[in-house]
């Protein structure tokens, strides 16, 4: 039977970039995710679950990300797809969003900036 994590990941196979080069097709980073060995009900929310008994799943899901030699690249799969639930790469589905709006604000200032340095050219 496969971990949650693992069973997702297999059923959103994708190419995923990861460090190193090559795609998650090509090196299954998630073989050595620290979760693989933990309890998959740290990652996910049991339904209704109180407000203190999340915080409390979540900081510990957290720690095992902390530990994890494929953080970075589990947090990157978790925004490329982009994951809705659970704890992902150490961050919440919501701490994602966030994470997620600050990029979308980025690549528009970037595009806003050449597009004005693009004037600024055309008109010099």
């Amino acid at each position: 039977m496969l971990h949650p994590i693992e069973a997702r990941l297999d059923a959103n196979r994708s190419n995923v970039p990861v460090r190193g080069g090559g795609f998650a097709d090509d090196s299954p980073w998630h073989s050595n995710a620290a979760c693989r060995r933990d309890e998959a009900g740290l990652f996910f929310a049991p339904s209704k679950e109180p407000t203190a008994a999340r915080l409390s799943r979540e900081e510990q899901a957290k720690r095992v990300c902390g530990r994890c030699p494929v953080l970075l690249e589990c947090r990157e799969h978790a925004l490329l797809q982009p994951e809705p639930y659970g704890v992902w790469g150490g961050l919440t589905a919501a701490e994602r969003r966030v994470v997620l709006a600050r990029r979308r604000r980025r690549e528009q200032e970037l595009r806003e900036a050449a597009r004005r340095g693009a004037q600024v050219a055309a008109a010099g």
